[in-house]
């Protein structure tokens, strides 16, 4: 083919060929000329040609955002982070219980936590963070649900995830959700995780379990397998309660009767207290296996010991009805809400203890309507019930401590704590009101320092029991604070406000709210007096956040 008959157009190609059907194409015979080297297009911010920028003689090279600067000096810097492999910048007593020991470094900025001294359980590659994650989940679960204070789920949450190596977490509590975060650095991704708590249930033999398996897990000299672990929390999950259904309700009715001597009721009192409560307690299994919420069941549980109270009204029968209800009311004041509440507002965890208290006014409640129902129909058919007999009890000092023990007995085993604990708890319900007693009845200080002093030596002592055998301090100070709620004056303010006397009525409930205020502050006090004489740290104490001070 000749050169001519190469540049014809060809019908074919030509219809297909973008140099030659474009309207960008350059014609046949333009040559224009090209620079060597420069693009076709240029970007409105490039230097024009012929002007020279002149460089800084130290530019630096580009470099990420984590790179170190040229003015940086190692040896000049001022010690302000620690580095990888640990400086321990606060020396932790080995010997220190964990609860402390977590504690004490979840009040810590991450930066400033020294590094474990050694990975226990660390396996080939590094321990598998998410399966530790679900675990310090799941143990955290248990100890919320169980009614364990925020604080002390954080500690053991974080003591988990620390013996497995993963020292940088951050666990994270409220009232229905669990949540914790891990970064292994500044550079790499958090791994996060979290959990809903929907069901709670009142079990403590469950809840030391639960301690000891956190104990052992940060023991250096055990060596607990993930597996191992997920063995250990799945017994703890199917282990039944220690006490049957009987015995509960068998304990409710002696607590009711207990709680009735202590307000000058004899043995009709004791006997009438504890069968209203009985009976209310199986009307609260009743609604509680119809699905009614709890609300209610405490609603239709106050019901009963008020019914006989008025029926020994009507029947001017020379009983103490007012003993009767009060001790009826005694099994049913959330004591164990009220304190965990309390508990978690003062060290500083404000939505769940806002929840807490919540639910606590909210059970509170219902026990008002079940009461103001049964009181104002007995009022109106003609029952004489005298709100001043709150003021005449007798004083019988050794049938009032002995009451008092069988209440924190009782109590305890409504808790289902362990048979190891219900002794030491037992003693120790004694001790407060006989506290209670030498304050208010023989030097006449007034019943709310008497009681805050009452329930500071419970919590003193609870700590010391819980620190003795490692293990929580709720059972030993929850059903010993029993004899000290505030059972009458919630009576008398509502028999008040059921006779139409109001006023009278929120004077004496506020004076049970004191009272409530004044057990769940004597007792967080009295814990954290006896933890100032643990050596913690370095200087000798923990630290705490600091607080607003008016501005």
């Amino acid at each position: 083919m000749t050169e001519a008959e190469d540049r014809k157009p060809r019908s074919d190609e030509a219809r297909y060929d973008p140099e030659i059907t474009s309207e960008f194409a350059i014609p046949a015979g333009l040559d224009v000329p090209r620079t060597v080297g420069e693009a076709e297009t240029t970007s409105e911010f490039t230097v024009p040609k012929g002007l020279h920028t002149p460089e800084p003689p130290s530019a630096e090279p580009e470099g990420s955002a984590f790179s170190l600067p040229s003015t940086y000096s190692a040896e000049d810097s001022l010690v302000a982070f620690t580095p990888a492999t640990g400086v321990p910048l606060v020396s932790l007593i080995k010997d220190a219980p964990w609860q402390d020991r977590m504690r004490t470094m979840l009040r810590m900025p991450v930066a400033e936590r020294p590094a474990p001294e050694q990975v226990q359980r660390e396996e080939e590659g590094g321990p598998a963070v998410p399966r530790v994650l679900d675990l310090t989940l799941r143990i955290g679960e248990l100890l919320l649900a169980g009614g364990e204070g925020a604080e002390d789920v954080e500690a053991a949450m974080f003591a988990v995830c620390r013996s497995y190596g993963l020292d940088r977490c951050e666990p994270n509590v409220t009232f229905t959700l669990l949540s914790i975060s891990h970064q292994p650095s500044l550079v790499e991704d958090p791994v996060t995780a979290s959990r809903t708590v929907r069901r709670r249930g009142t079990d403590y033999t469950r809840l030391a379990a639960v301690f000891r398996l956190v104990d052992d897990l940060t023991d250096p000299e055990t060596h607990v397998s993930l597996e191992e672990a997920y063995r250990r929390l799945a017994e703890i999950r199917r282990n039944r309660h220690p006490y049957p259904g009987w015995a509960l309700t068998l304990a409710g009715g002696l607590l009711a009767g207990a709680a009735s001597v202590l307000v000058g009721g004899d043995l009709i009192v004791f006997v009438a207290a504890a069968v209203g409560a009985m009976l209310g307690d199986r009307l609260a299994w009743l609604c509680a296996g119809r699905g009614l919420p709890e609300f209610y069941q405490f609603t239709v549980a106050a019901m009963p010991p008020a019914a006989i109270g008025v029926a020994f009204a009507l029947a001017h029968v020379d009983v103490k009805a007012a003993a009767v209800v009060t001790g009826g009311l005694f099994a049913l004041l959330p004591g164990r809400a009220l304190v965990a509440g309390v508990q978690d507002g003062l060290t500083g965890f404000y939505i769940t203890a806002a929840a807490r208290l919540l639910e606590v006014l909210y059970f509170f409640v219902g026990i008002v309507a079940g009461v103001l129902v049964v009181l104002y129909f007995g009022v109106k058919i003609g029952g004489k019930l005298n709100p001043d007999a709150a003021l005449i009890i007798n004083e019988r000092p050794l049938i009032q401590i002995a009451a008092s023990m069988l209440l924190s007995l009782t109590f305890a085993v409504l808790l289902q704590q362990e048979r190891s604990t219900v002794l030491w708890v037992t003693l120790n319900g004694g001790v407060a009101w006989t506290v209670y007693g030498a304050m208010h009845y023989v030097a006449d200080i007034s019943p709310v320092a008497s009681t805050a002093v009452a329930a500071g030596l419970v919590g003193l002592f609870g700590q010391l029991l819980s620190r003795y055998r490692f293990a929580s301090a709720l059972p030993y100070t929850t059903a010993a604070i029993g004899p000290l709620l505030p059972g009458s004056a919630t009576y008398f303010g509502l028999l008040s406000m059921a006779q139409n006397e109001v006023d009278k009525g929120l004077v004496s409930l506020a004076n049970a709210a004191s009272l409530a205020m004044a057990i769940a502050i004597g007792v967080n006090l009295g814990s954290e007096i006896f933890r100032l004489f643990l050596r913690v740290g370095s200087a000798g104490k923990r630290r705490a956040a600091k607080r607003t001070r008016g501005f």
